[in-house]
């Protein structure tokens, strides 16, 4: 049995999503910041008229901020039918993954990354790991 990942990159590791819950990916939108809001949240994106929340994915792994000239790509995927951007480094492929290649999180991850993820697939040159999005997005 194989399973579609979207894959991104955040901090120089690969992550990916389950395609079936990424509505589209996209750059450049710009963010409204909300006061008093956790910084976990990026603020606010209008996409077309609906009001998305965007979802700083380095601030909820526990990863160093990116560099402050460096424009965020967007994952938007739907939770409980309800769409939420990701903010992510650097989008990836499309790929397929098999069962046997997966394995619980790394041991070397630790504290909200190792909360946030199903687990990791094993590719040819590194280390995939599949982020929960309902979790993720929370």
């Amino acid at each position: 049995m194989s399973t579609r990942l979207v894959t991104f990159t955040l901090d120089g590791r690969l992550y990916g999503v389950d395609v079936d819950a990424v509505q589209e990916v996209l750059r450049g939108l710009p963010r409204t910041r909300i006061p008093l809001a956790p910084t976990t949240l990026a603020g606010l994106i209008n996409l077309r008229g609906q009001v998305l929340s965007a979802v700083d994915m380095r601030e909820q792994l526990g990863l160093p901020p990116r560099a402050a000239d460096e424009e965020p790509m967007l994952v938007v995927i739907r939770v409980a039918g309800e769409p939420v951007a990701l903010l992510v480094d650097t989008i990836g492929a499309v790929v397929d993954v098999e069962d046997d290649q997966f394995e619980s999180p790394p041991d070397t991850l630790s504290g909200t990354a190792r909360d946030l993820l199903l687990g990791a697939y094993k590719l040819d040159h590194q280390l995939l790991l599949a982020l929960d999005v309902a979790k993720a997005a929370a």
